[in-house]
């Protein structure tokens, strides 16, 4: 820090805040640590009674939080993210897709290890929306050595981004409703509507529901054809309890399927089902979802709607902040559930 004045201080970066004060009208900050000088605030500082200023004096080898902040930016960055401009010293990533969220935790924990580097983000797999804020990058103090910075990007183009958003792809999405009570038209189906409108939010093309009475052999034939239809996702609802009626599980294995898990531990949404035929994912959602406004469907249909094919051990994590608090108003995404 050296103390220069104020008409030498040009281009220079300012060690500390200014206030300016108009009696009886405003109190605050004039000018803010880390701007830096302009021709034009000569004149203001001058008013201001500031006739000498504290500046960076930087010494060889220094960086100043606001060029750490965008360099640490554009070394993080993947596919479909942004970055604004430093503001107060730290440089914020913005998404400029609707999609999934993706974060190299390995990576973000060794650059965090990293004195005086400061990066923190949404966590992994989280949805979100265009153009939100997905993290905010920059150094503690006011400066840091570069070779710090340095060390970041290479570890960066070494191991890739840190950050990157897959984008939601048009799936070709259809239904199968099973159940004689609903075949029969005993009782509404409630299950429809429900499903479409999730399918919605991610932009899917729904290409139909079929109604299915409690037959392995109709609920198996209700998924070759959708199959033979161009199904990329098939939700198939009721049936999925352990109780011997409960046919879909089974009618989803005859298929042909291969089943990644039935059971999940998490709550609600314990006896959800994902399979595979072929690249077509098919997913057997328990009655919860009917009445629950979040699921274990809602945790997998986003990384589904990313192109992600999901794993038995991707379903084995979701045990720890898998038990749903039954908030009064839910605001998933926004909380751990699944994570």
């Amino acid at each position: 820090m050296e103390k220069v004045p104020v008409t030498e201080a040009v281009g220079m970066v300012l060690c500390q805040d200014i206030t300016k004060i108009v009696p009886g009208e405003f109190k605050g900050r004039a000018f803010k640590k880390g701007h830096i000088i302009r021709e034009e605030d000569v004149e203001v500082l001058l008013n201001l009674g500031k006739e000498n200023i504290y500046v960076w004096a930087p010494e060889p080898g220094d960086i100043h939080e606001n060029d750490a902040a965008l360099r640490l930016s554009r070394a993080t960055v993947g596919e479909n993210i942004t970055f604004t401009e430093p503001y107060e010293g730290k440089s914020t990533l913005i998404s400029e897709e609707k999609g999934l969220f993706k974060v190299n935790s390995d990576l973000l924990f060794r650059i965090n290890s990293i004195d005086t580097i400061s990066i923190a983000s949404l966590p992994n797999d989280f949805p979100v929306g265009k153009e939100q804020k997905l993290a905010g990058a920059r150094i503690i103090p006011l400066v840091t050595k570069e070779e710090k910075i340095i060390q970041v990007e290479e570890l960066c183009q070494k191991k890739g981004p840190v950050f990157t958003v897959k984008p939601y792809q048009k799936l070709k999405c259809g239904i199968i409703t099973t159940g004689s009570e609903v075949y029969k038209g005993r009782i509404q189906d409630k299950f429809g509507p429900v499903m479409r409108n999730k399918i919605a939010s991610f932009d899917g093309e729904f290409i139909g529901q079929l109604l299915c009475p409690d037959d392995l052999a109709e609920i198996e034939k209700a998924i070759h054809d959708f199959v033979a239809r161009g199904a990329e996702m098939i939700i198939l609802t009721g049936g999925m309890s352990v109780d011997p009626d409960d046919l879909t599980p089974g009618a989803i294995k005859k298929s042909g399927a291969r089943i990644v898990t039935y059971g999940v531990p998490a709550q609600p949404g314990n006896m959800f089902l994902l399979a595979y035929l072929g690249k077509t994912a098919l997913m057997g959602v328990p009655g919860c979802a009917m009445f629950c406004r979040t699921t274990v469907l809602d945790v997998v249909l986003p990384r589904i709607f990313a192109g992600e094919e999901l794993e038995k051990e991707d379903f084995i994590k979701m045990g720890e902040g898998g038990f749903c608090s039954g908030c009064k108003e839910c605001t998933y995404p926004n909380c751990y559930f699944g994570r």
